[in-house]
């Protein structure tokens, strides 16, 4: 049988979306759990992971070997990419810009852009798959971590787990020290990932927003601030999502 070019780890689908509010469109790439059948009873957890032209290929394929070798569960990982790196299409800049001191309204783009997830595209997702809407996770890395902590800060119930890596919150963290919206979610978690040879300035930007929701009682998620060793900013997201994912799950690492 001729082969469709597409790796086994990475079998799954494709297809395109337009954000009629954002007035631009989205890449939208599937991967398929070990085992998945479109036609069963089963559902799945669902990881939705910003900046998909780099991080999909990477993340989805070695969720693979994390079902192995640590026992996570399968999941469907969707990739949500631009279609290429240069500013005329990419525009990780806007979408992931939350409000703040120094931010021009026109360019934070957070809100905007959460409102495609929760209104267009994750009904798509759990219409089109066997996706369990209990179950869903947001992975960013670097601007794409400071939009996973505005998503849970101003809209806790939207995913069940959410892992920001490195995240790069200045200008706009502002908005993300502000009291949480309220939550119905009894057993929501956060993971803020930091690698020890990341920038200074993003670390110590990590430990501040820490330092200020650890004390607050009125959290809507549980909380974990975990350190990579050695982790450098982007070359070790693939360390941080298996750390974020471990926790959220209650995983075990292999040894």
């Amino acid at each position: 049988m001729a082969s469709s070019g597409i790796p086994a780890a990475l079998r799954g689908d494709y297809f395109y979306i337009h954000s009629e509010e954002i007035g631009r469109g989205y890449h939208i790439h599937v991967r398929y759990p070990e085992g998945y059948d479109p036609g069963a009873a089963r559902i799945w957890p669902t990881v939705y992971l910003t900046d998909g032209d780099s991080l999909f290929p990477i993340l989805a394929a070695n969720h693979l070997f994390l079902h192995y070798d640590d026992g996570l569960p399968e999941t469907l990982v969707v990739g949500i990419a631009y279609g290429g790196f240069d500013p005329s299409v990419n525009r990780r800049n806007i979408d992931f810009q939350s409000p703040g001191a120094g931010v021009e309204p026109s360019r934070a783009g957070a809100a905007a852009f959460q409102r495609f997830l929760s209104t267009d595209l994750i009904p798509l997702i759990e219409r089109r798959y066997r996706s369990d809407p209990a179950r869903r996770v947001l992975f960013g890395q670097s601007r794409g971590g400071a939009f996973v902590l505005y998503s849970a800060v101003t809209d806790p119930d939207l995913f069940w787990g959410r892992i920001a890596s490195n995240p790069s919150m200045t200008p706009g963290i502002e908005s993300l020290l502000e009291t949480a919206a309220p939550s119905g979610e009894p057993d929501l978690g956060l993971v803020v990932v930091s690698g020890t040879r990341d920038r200074a300035d993003l670390q110590a930007e990590a430990v501040q927003w820490l330092s200020q929701w650890e004390q607050r009682p009125e959290k809507p998620w549980r909380l974990a601030g975990l350190r990579l060793e050695g982790g450098t900013h982007a070359a070790d997201a693939a360390g941080a999502y298996r750390l974020g994912m471990n926790w959220l799950f209650g995983a075990d690492p292999a040894p």
